[in-house]
């Protein structure tokens, strides 16, 4: 069975679903370290994100929903997931976040 690769699009759709705790979610299909395939995401959070509640189940409700909706199980890809605050965005200004 081939599974197609998911979109910017549909991961917009799911920080969409997650806000006010998720500003934005970037998404990267490409290899690992290793040469396998992987998808990197980077994941934006509000700054109040963990201050409602701890920032672990924060980041489980992200990852879980992310495979559950783009049904990663079902690829051959590695998923990776990167999590920053608003504010330390704003400071960095990493493009690749934006």
């Amino acid at each position: 069975m081939i599974a197609t690769l998911r979109t910017q699009e549909q991961v917009d759709r799911i920080a969409r679903d997650l806000a006010p705790d998720v500003v934005r979610i970037r998404l990267d299909v490409t290899t690992d370290w290793t040469g396998d395939p992987a998808l990197y995401f980077r994941v934006t959070l509000s700054d109040e994100a963990s201050r409602r509640r701890p920032l672990r189940d924060v980041t489980g409700l992200v990852r879980a929903q992310v495979a559950e909706e783009l049904r990663l199980e079902e690829l051959d890809h590695h998923p990776y997931f990167s999590f920053r605050s608003y504010s330390e965005q704003a400071k960095l200004q990493d493009p690749a976040w934006a």
